[in-house]
């Protein structure tokens, strides 16, 4: 299980790439278009690079999670030890959880009722909405799946997959640093 975890949400992490080369290639081939000797235009170009964005953002989510790069207050949870600590880290994710099950389905209902409603972009190139809509709600429900994941390792008495031990020695400090990270 664990495996299958984490190649789903390397998987969306991969696609929240891919959709950030999207956005750059469309960015890129509609400001060089624009010079008179080109004369390139894509049609509904700033509405399909819009979406791309919308899907690297959310897609990005759950890798970004796990992988502990996501900006957390972790202002007061550095301070605690021990069972305090723990306790405050399940609050968190508890609280982190429901939020984001909520957003998951009110992504979910948007998402339904443009399907419904048959609901089309207003550019250039009628799109469904719901297609571009769903980069949302599938890279929610993966960073559902991930805070229930991580909230069920804190559970079982583990210390928080994103979070790493303290450095041993002061190169290992270093290169962290160096590497853009905490400590």
């Amino acid at each position: 299980m664990r495996r299958l975890l984490d190649g789903l949400f390397l998987g969306a992490g991969y696609a929240a790439a891919f959709f950030l080369v999207v956005m750059f290639v469309i960015m890129l081939v509609m400001s060089v278009g624009r010079l008179s000797w080109l004369n390139i235009n894509i049609k509904a170009g700033d509405d399909f690079a819009a979406w791309a964005m919308a899907a690297m953002s959310f897609l990005g989510l759950a890798h970004t999670f796990k992988k502990g790069e996501m900006i957390r207050v972790g202002l007061l949870l550095e301070r605690l030890k021990g069972r305090t600590k723990q306790a405050f880290e399940i609050l968190a994710h508890t609280v982190g959880l429901a939020f984001i099950c909520y957003m998951t389905f009110a992504a979910w209902k948007f998402v339904k009722f443009s399907h419904m409603l048959n609901d089309m972009s207003q550019g250039v190139i009628a799109i469904p909405l719901w297609i571009p809509q769903s980069g949302v709600f599938i890279g929610l429900a993966l960073l559902a799946i991930a805070f229930v994941d991580e909230l069920i390792h804190i559970l079982r008495g583990n210390r928080p997959s994103y979070e790493k031990p303290p450095p041993k020695t002061t190169e290992e400090l270093l290169e962290r640093i160096a590497e853009g990270g905490g400590v």
